[in-house]
C-alpha cells in the first residue's frame, strides 16, 4: 500500500515494529519538482514510544491486518480503561497511556467505540465521529451574542476544553469532533 493512502487508527510495520496511526498532516511541495510528504504521528504498539516520520506519496508501506470489535466500556481504573466486546463478552483492560489521545472522549455509556485488535492484542480504540458531551463549566451565555460571534473556552463532562459560541451555558449538551476536537453543533 502507498503512504498516501494512510488514515488514523492504521498499524503499520515500520522497521520491525508495529506503529498505530494517530494522525497525519499532508504538506504539498513548494517547488514543481517536489513530491507531496505526509507526516505520520504515531505510537509504537508494544513499547509505546512516541513515532513520527514523513513519506513520499509514492513510497510503500507494510500494512498489519486489524480486526475491529464493537466494545462497551466497562470502567476506567489504576490499571487503565475496561472494555468489553458486545458479540464475545471477553473483556479487554487498556492503559490509560495507550488511549491518552481518546480519553478525553470517553464516558460512561458511550456507543460505537471499536477496538483494534492484532494477535489476539488490543492495540488502540477508534472512537465514533462525533461525540455528546455535556458543558459543565464555561463563561455565562450572552443574549444578544450571534451564531458567527466569537468563541470562548468551555470545559466538557470528561474535562475536555473546547471552543464554543458565545451563545452556550452550562448544562447544554453538545456535539465534538473526536478528529479535530472541535465543537460542531448543540445536540
Amino acid at each position: 500500500m502507498k503512504a498516501n493512502e494512510l488514515k488514523k487508527g492504521m498499524v503499520i510495520l515500520v522497521d520491525g515494529r508495529n506503529i498505530i496511526i494517530k494522525g497525519m498532516q499532508v504538506q504539498s511541495p513548494s517547488s514543481r519538482s517536489g513530491s507531496t510528504l505526509y507526516k505520520t504521528r504515531g505510537q509504537d504498539v508494544v513499547s509505546r514510544q512516541k513515532f513520527e516520520r514523513s513519506f513520499k506519496g509514492d513510497e510503500v508501506v507494510t500494512l498489519v491486518e486489524l480486526e475491529r470489535r464493537e466494545v462497551q466500556m466497562l470502567f476506567r481504573d489504576s490499571d487503565g480503561c475496561t472494555f468489553m466486546d458486545t458479540e464475545t463478552y471477553d473483556q479487554y483492560t487498556v492503559s490509560e497511556e495507550a488511549i491518552s489521545e481518546e480519553l478525553p472522549y470517553l464516558f460512561d455509556g458511550i456507543e460505537g467505540l471499536r477496538a483494534l485488535i492484532a494477535d489476539s492484542v488490543v492495540l488502540g480504540i477508534e472512537l465514533p465521529g462525533t461525540v455528546a458531551l455535556e458543558i459543565t463549566e464555561c463563561a455565562p451565555g450572552m443574549k444578544a451574542a450571534s451564531a458567527s460571534a466569537r468563541n470562548k473556552p468551555a470545559t466538557l463532562s470528561t474535562g475536555l476544553v473546547v471552543q464554543v459560541p458565545e451563545y452556550l451555558t452550562p448544562g447544554e449538551v453538545i456535539k465534538v469532533n473526536t478528529d479535530t476536537g472541535e465543537f460542531i453543533s448543540r445536540a
